[in-house]
């Protein structure tokens, strides 16, 4: 087994742990402090606690503020379905910063248990539509039934690779994600799927952790694991470097808050031209 794969069945392995459990009725705020086995994606490396506390109770509370349901309004949140909130893992709310419009197409690369294609399915209205994209059988499952359960109807949620979209080309207008670029053993194959999915205008609205520029892949891996959304995470340069080179124009990436030192949740934009 090559080092890419074993790292992506250790990725499908963690988020089917993850939808099992909130499944089995976790909390999000347990599941991100979980340290049996080591830390869910995305949630805070071993060790990295808030100042002045320690332990477990440090983790918790590091997750908590960096990671999954609390980075989201509780307002926009209150009618989606539970399960839908406690699989949040991601490292920001990229609905809020897509700027999405009535009767957009939107897609969700890594969609786990749906709270970001709800949201969306929510705010382009019933003109628009949401898809999901995911290669856990488990979140997909946990995903449609909380379609089910929201009563969604411009909703689709489709097994597959972001490496590899399941979507013809030009066929959204908008690509989010939340925490999951980073897990990509081919982060260009991944841009490039976004630029191909997506019509000439379309633009991406993206959150994931982010290295600074000054620490090099093996200062990454010092700070956290792969499947914890540190050693995989590509620098502030690197990732303007690989939109330019998938052909996205207006790229910014924009830190929010510290993850660990060096590396912070960021929001990623850009805009594929219009020919």
């Amino acid at each position: 087994m090559s080092q890419n794969t074993e790292l992506r069945e250790q990725v499908r392995l963690r988020y089917a742990q993850a939808a099992a459990a909130v499944a089995g009725g976790t909390r999000n705020a347990d599941l991100l402090a979980e340290e049996t086995p080591p830390s869910y994606c995305c949630t805070s490396p071993s060790g990295a606690g808030a100042a002045g506390a320690s332990g477990e109770s440090a983790r918790g509370a590091t997750a908590e503020r960096a990671f999954g349901a609390g980075l989201y309004d509780e307002a926009a949140t209150a009618g989606l379905p539970l399960d839908a909130v406690e699989a949040s893992l991601g490292c920001g709310n990229p609905t809020a910063v897509a700027e999405l419009h009535e009767g957009d197409r939107v897609l969700d690369l890594g969609s786990g248990g749906g709270i970001d294609v709800l949201l969306s399915a929510e705010r382009v209205g019933p003109t628009g539509f949401a898809y999901g994209v995911d290669m856990t059988e488990e979140m997909l499952e946990l995903a449609e039934a909380n379609r089910a359960s929201a009563g969604a109807e411009n909703v689709e949620f489709l097994r597959g690779a972001i490496e590899d979209v399941p979507l013809p080309d030009e066929s959204v207008d908008v690509v989010i994600s939340n925490c999951v670029i980073n897990l990509s053993t081919d982060k260009p194959a991944v841009l490039a799927e976004m630029f191909r999915v997506l019509t000439p205008g379309g633009r991406i609205g993206i959150s994931d952790v982010v290295a600074e520029d000054l620490l090099g892949p093996e200062q990454r891996a010092e700070r956290g694991s792969y499947v914890g959304c540190i050693a995989g995470a590509l620098s502030r340069t690197e990732y303007l470097d690989g939109l330019a080179a998938a052909g996205f124009a207006d790229a910014s990436v924009e830190f929010t808050h510290e993850v660990v030192g060096g590396m912070h949740a960021a929001i990623i934009r850009a805009v594929k031209p219009v020919r």
